[in-house]
């Protein structure tokens, strides 16, 4: 049990639904773990809420945190300054204080950049890439990836206009962007063209499992680096199918350790405890 008391810093995720998150267990172990006198709680914000709610957390001296589904978006005209990472993406899923102004920035992309890297060293010298969907998710990992120097991508989204936009700004960041969607007759030579497989779509994830996207196994071919960004569950049916053409696989919960180490570090000011961090969500994902 954290022991609260008068001068207790208060950092805070907001978002709805809230429940589910992961960040309080992660976060609070940081902080026991440095001796810090901080706690992180969960904050469920609706977007009709929103105004109120950042206005709350300057008046209330709320030092930073994170924001979660469906406000990384909708937050941005609320906050006083953006990194250069939340403008190319658009979204927000970090907040924090700094010279009197409330930053936003967004470590969802460098966080699955360090955390891919450090489990693939050559992905330096990767290049074709293939992104599954064009949410905020694809956006941070597909910039992060083009500021890392990657040229070559393929877009795959039912959406024709996310993703034109996704290929837009990928292209004023000089790489190359080519758009199609799931009716494309030649998916399997696409897939085969490419190294890094993204699934940057919620299908799969719990509690439908069993959805999934509509990619045949035979489309996979060993040695493709292949990632889900779910992690619960552990390893997708996309990821089981590419398992099992010995691709090497990734879930979701490096770059949630990722991206939440960097976050701790942006509100906190401190190096962030990995291998605390990484025990806590193995104890709860």
């Amino acid at each position: 049990m954290i022991a609260v008391n008068g001068k207790t810093k208060v950092f805070a995720v907001l978002g709805d639904p809230i429940e589910h998150s992961l960040s309080p267990a992660m976060y609070n172990a940081a902080f026991k773990a440095l001796g810090m006198d901080c706690i992180y709680i969960a904050l469920k914000v609706g977007k009709n809420q929103l105004a109120e709610a950042v206005q709350g957390l300057k008046a209330l001296g709320i030092q930073g945190g994170n924001v979660t589904m469906p406000l990384k978006k909708e937050i941005i005209p609320y906050l006083d300054e953006l990194t250069k990472e939340a403008q190319l993406i658009g979204a927000v899923n970090t907040f924090y204080w700094k010279e009197g102004r409330l930053w936003g920035d967004n470590t969802d992309g460098l966080g699955f950049y360090l955390a891919l890297q450090e489990r693939e060293p050559n992905l330096v010298k990767t290049e074709g890439i293939l992104l599954l969907g064009a949410g905020s998710a694809a956006r941070a990992v597909a910039v992060a990836l083009a500021l890392a120097g990657k040229k070559n991508f393929t877009i795959v989204n039912r959406n024709s206009e996310n993703a034109k936009d996704l290929a837009v700004l990928l292209e004023s960041l000089g790489a190359n962007a080519r758009v199609t969607n799931w009716e494309d007759e030649r998916l399997k030579e696409i897939f085969a063209e490419n190294v890094l497989l993204i699934n940057a779509t919620p299908l799969g994830m719990f509690p439908q499992e069993k959805e999934s996207l509509p990619v045949e196994e035979k489309w996979f071919s060993k040695g493709q680096i292949v990632v889900d960004l779910i992690y619960q569950p552990r390893e997708t049916v996309f990821l089981q199918k590419a398992k099992a053409r010995g691709c090497h696989t990734y879930n979701g919960l490096p770059m949630l350790l990722a991206q939440g180490m960097l976050a701790f570090e942006k509100w906190s000011g401190r190096k962030a405890p990995k291998e605390v961090m990484s025990n806590e969500l193995e104890r709860w994902a």
